[in-house]
């Protein structure tokens, strides 16, 4: 039962997380509250998106749980320098995007209202490499229980399956790498999730 609303849970915060990143939301939206006050919709998205967040994480961690594998060590050893290498991934990909557009502090401030396709760096060789370092993160964890297990199935299922988001890339450069190269959505969601996902995993390494 537990697993079921899991997935059930994880299923509508990602239907949620759809809906408000949509062309069609952002639309109805400025209708009601006008094109001044678009300008606060990407920071809004992305504060809810946190925090709505915060719920499937909390419920993840009080339904009952059961302990799969733990990796030994030295094992142990390497998934954790490989999480550390995913971190650092992920860190160079946030700097070489505009994060204060991506945040949605740029459009408040009166600054440019969309972002440019990037197409240098990590960004040549993988075309999302903010959800590829947060999911090497969290799947690199080398405590796995079911709840985690149905969690981080449940996200991963949705990155692959967005097609639509808040920025919508339409057209991805010949240029830029294969891997995830299928995924369309708000590129400010990216650095979000990304982040969610690896606080999400922190308390493996606490209690380890």
């Amino acid at each position: 039962m537990g697993t079921l609303l899991l997935v059930f849970t994880s299923a509508i915060w990602g239907l949620l997380h759809s809906l408000t990143a949509s062309l069609g939301a952002k639309n109805a939206v400025r209708k009601v509250i006008g094109s001044q006050g678009m300008t606060w919709y990407r920071l809004g998205y992305n504060v809810f998106s946190a925090v709505s967040l915060f719920p499937l994480l909390a419920l993840a961690a009080m339904l009952p749980d059961t302990l799969l594998y733990i990796i030994p060590q030295p094992w142990t050893l390497v998934t954790l320098a490989l999480q550390l290498a995913a971190l650092v991934l992920l860190v160079v990909g946030v700097l070489q995007t505009d994060v204060w557009s991506f945040i949605g502090f740029s459009q408040v401030m009166g600054g440019k209202s969309e972002s440019k396709i990037v197409t240098n760096g990590l960004y040549r060789y993988v075309r999302h490499p903010l959800y590829a370092a947060g999911l090497a993160f969290i799947w690199l964890t080398p405590q796995m229980t079911l709840n985690r297990l149905v969690l981080y199935l449940s996200l991963t299922v949705y990155i692959f399956i967005v097609r639509e988001g808040g920025t919508t890339q339409k057209t991805i450069q010949p240029e830029s790498g294969r891997m995830l190269s299928s995924i369309t959505g708000s590129r400010s969601s990216m650095v979000t999730l990304s982040f969610m996902m690896i606080i999400m995993d922190m308390d493996n390494h606490l209690i380890m």
